[in-house]
C-alpha cells in the first residue's frame, strides 16, 4: 500500500508542477498584460484534484487519520483555481491580477500541504 500511496503522491507533485510551470512560463507575459492560461495549467489542476481524492481514499483505506479541515481547505483553493482556469482558458489575455491569484493560490496550497502537520 505504501508504494501505491507514494506513486500517487508523485503524480500529485507532477500535477502541481504542471500548474506552476505554466504559471512561471507566463510570468513575463503577465507583466505586459499578455498572460493566458495554457492547457497544461488546467491539466495540472485536474491531475491534482484526481490524485488528491485518490490519496484521501488510500489514507482512509489504510486506516490513517485524515485531517478533514486541511483537506477541505486545500480542496477549496484547488476548486477556485480550477474554476478560474477553466472559465478563462480560451481567452487570449487574462488580467494580471487574476493570473497572479492563480499562482498565489497554488503556492498557498503547497505551503498548506507541507507546513500543516
Amino acid at each position: 500500500m505504501d508504494v501505491l500511496i507514494h506513486a500517487v503522491v508523485g503524480l500529485h507533485i507532477i500535477g502541481i508542477a504542471a500548474l506552476l510551470g505554466g504559471f512561471f512560463f507566463q510570468m513575463k507575459a503577465m507583466r505586459g498584460g499578455e498572460a493566458r492560461f495554457v492547457p497544461g495549467m488546467l491539466h495540472g489542476a485536474l491531475t491534482m484534484l484526481l490524485t488528491g481524492m485518490i490519496l484521501v481514499g488510500l489514507d482512509r483505506a489504510a486506516g490513517d487519520p485524515v485531517n478533514n479541515v486541511k483537506i477541505g481547505l486545500k480542496l477549496a483553493l484547488l476548486l477556485v483555481i480550477l474554476v478560474l482556469v477553466y472559465v478563462k482558458r480560451d481567452e487570449e489575455k487574462v488580467p494580471s491580477s487574476l493570473f497572479g491569484t492563480v499562482g498565489a493560490l497554488a503556492t498557498a496550497n503547497i505551503f498548506i500541504a507541507v507546513l500543516w502537520a
